[in-house]
């Protein structure tokens, strides 16, 4: 049995993760907030009144743009107000439900990341729409016993947020989450059903601390662990909350 250790949430694709101590949930959704926002290049497409799944590279994203991995997110959601920091300084704020508090967002990232952004960058959102890599709303879970693994294979200590998920678990023998797929689990009040592992891109090859490209860890698991796999999505199931320090129990299992 395993134990959260840390909830995250990512308000906007790319950039920064928020902890939580707690969250609730509903069936078929993934975290509120998490990729509520993306930062389209200029030269994508998206209709707010006809959300639909697109690829990530038509958003800025950190398998392209290292960059964004030196700029700290903060989102208060009463206020409706995203605020960029970079090296504990406040370099843009505006109220993403105003067109000119947009514009202030828009107009940083255009500046910051220069020629990427194929014209001016434009912050997205639509009810109910998540950014995420996959189509399916779902949350996404790692095991600290499995990064330990991974981290032993390079030779170096790698931080759990080169992985961007939403939920850290520890207390699990390594590599048992690749066992899950298609089997239930309960964490806090909700349930959950363990839909696939997570294929890995260049955006773990960031160094979250750095913003500088210091591995090729999508190699290394294929090499050494047989797939380009770390971690797992989960399908809420029923409704409830999730807690940090919550167990994490396997159906069938105690």
């Amino acid at each position: 049995m395993g134990k959260v250790t840390a909830l995250l949430r990512y308000p906007v694709k790319g950039l920064s993760a928020e902890p939580l101590e707690r969250v609730g949930l509903e069936a078929g959704e993934g975290l509120p907030l998490d990729r509520a926002f993306a930062l389209a290049l200029g030269s994508t497409r998206f209709d707010p009144a006809r959300p639909e799944f697109l690829p990530k590279t038509n958003f800025l994203m950190l398998m392209r743009d290292e960059k964004l991995a030196l700029l700290a997110t903060r989102y208060d959601a009463a206020s409706a107000s995203l605020e960029i920091s970079r090296g504990g300084r406040m370099v843009a704020r505006g109220r993403v439900d105003q067109s000119a508090g947009r514009a202030v967002i828009e107009q940083f990232f255009a500046a910051y990341m220069g020629a990427v952004t194929r014209g001016t960058p434009k912050l997205v959102q639509a009810p109910g729409h998540a950014f995420t890599d996959v189509p399916e709303k779902t949350v996404s879970l790692i095991s600290l016993t499995s990064l330990a693994e991974l981290s032993r294979v390079v030779g170096q200590p790698l931080d759990p947020l080169r992985f961007r998920a939403n939920v850290v678990v520890e207390g699990l023998a390594p590599w048992a989450e690749k066992t899950w797929i298609g089997r239930d689990l309960t964490i806090g009040g909700t349930s959950f059903r363990v839909r696939g592992q997570i294929d890995r891109c260049a955006a773990t090859n960031v160094d979250p601390g750095t913003g500088k490209r210091d591995l090729n860890l999508p190699k290394t698991l294929g090499s050494a662990f047989g797939g380009n796999l770390f971690g797992v999505y989960l399908e809420v199931l029923t409704a409830g909350e999730v807690a940090v320090g919550d167990p994490v129990i396997l159906s069938g299992e105690a």
